[in-house]
């Protein structure tokens, strides 16, 4: 098992489709998992350290853990199968439960849980960005963030 941070959720064009991406810790691979729009909310959301009016799922699912003293020590990406991705939350009890990776890491990045990618999803799904290329890659959305299709407009020729 590797460990994951989450770099955020992004959303993928022209189907505007929302992706989690996470990165592998002391690696250079990221693995993409499409996830679906409420996910995406809930996964921002703890990212930026929101908290809404009233819980949302995964706020509650925390609060309940918390209320029966019990503790989420991992998250697993285990499996990938015909393009969709397993997890499992592992609780402190040695109790483990089959989960979606969308819901899996909303609940981590809430309780503060580790997660974890398994060597053959990461192996399958897992994309390679060298650090000089990531540095590339984040110049070139830089530069894009700060054009407009004006810029692109050229003048009588």
């Amino acid at each position: 098992m590797n460990e994951l941070d989450v770099v955020g959720v992004r959303v993928e064009m022209p189907s505007n489709q929302p992706i989690v991406l996470l990165r592998e810790v002391g690696g250079d691979r990221y693995l993409p998992i499409w996830i679906g729009p409420g996910e995406a909310t809930a996964i921002a959301f703890a990212q930026q350290g929101m908290a809404p009016a009233r819980p949302l799922t995964h706020d509650l699912f925390k609060d309940v853990l918390e209320a029966i003293g019990e503790e989420l020590t991992e998250v697993r990406i285990t499996d990938l199968r015909e393009g969709v991705f397993y997890a499992e939350l592992v609780f402190a009890s040695g109790v483990e439960v089959s989960a979606r990776p969308s819901d899996a890491i909303a609940l981590a990045l809430r309780t503060g849980t580790p997660i974890y990618g398994s060597d053959g999803v990461l192996d399958d799904a897992g994309i390679a960005i060298p650090d000089e290329q990531e540095d590339e890659v984040e110049k070139f959305r830089e530069f894009l963030d700060q054009i407009s299709p004006e810029d692109f407009e050229t003048g009588p020729q």
